[in-house]
C-alpha cells in the first residue's frame, strides 16, 4: 500500500500517512458549524495536521465560528481542490487550553511560521476526525473514497 499524498494517487486505501500528507500540502480548507438557531455557517482557515492526524486550526475569539464550536462542537471541513482533489471531514472540535493549547498552536506554528495562533485573543481549535471522504475528480467517474478514523 503506497503512503504517497492523495493528490498524486487515489487507491482503495486512505492511510493516515496519505490524509496527513494531503493537509500539510493543501494547507486550507473550509469549516463548517452550526449556529446556535442551528443555521450553517463557513469560513476558510488555514489548516494543519498533526502526525496523528489531528487537524489544527486558529482563530480570533471573537469570531462565530469560535462561538458555534463552543455551543456544538460537530464540525465538518473540506480541505484541498488543487488537480481536482478534496478531503471532506466530519469531527468533534474542541477549544483547547493550558499545555494542550500551547502543544497544538506549536503544531500550528511549525505549519504556518508567524502565524499569531499563540497571542491570547486566539483560539487553538482541534479536530478529531471521525470520518473522511476523498473525492478525486480526475476520472471519469471520479473516484470517491471514505474511511472510518483511525
Amino acid at each position: 500500500m503506497s503512503d504517497e499524498p492523495l493528490g498524486e494517487e487515489v487507491t482503495d486505501a486512505m492511510t493516515r500517512a496519505r490524509f496527513v500528507a494531503f493537509v500539510r500540502d493543501a494547507r486550507q480548507g473550509v469549516v463548517a458549524t452550526i449556529d446556535a438557531d442551528g443555521h450553517p455557517e463557513a469560513a476558510l482557515v488555514g489548516v494543519a495536521v498533526t502526525d496523528d492526524g489531528e487537524l489544527v486550526f486558529d482563530s480570533p475569539n471573537g469570531t462565530r465560528k469560535v462561538a458555534n464550536i463552543r455551543e456544538k462542537p460537530r464540525v465538518a471541513l473540506v480541505i484541498g481542490w488543487d488537480d481536482g482533489v478534496s478531503v471532506q471531514v466530519e469531527g468533534d472540535a474542541d477549544i483547547l487550553a493550558g499545555p494542550e493549547r500551547e502543544a497544538y498552536g506549536r503544531a500550528y506554528l511549525a505549519q504556518f511560521p508567524g502565524s499569531r495562533v499563540l497571542d491570547e485573543d486566539f483560539a487553538v481549535v482541534r479536530v478529531v476526525p471521525g470520518w473522511l471522504r476523498c473525492y478525486d475528480a480526475r476520472s471519469e467517474p471520479p473516484t470517491v473514497v471514505e474511511k472510518v478514523c483511525w
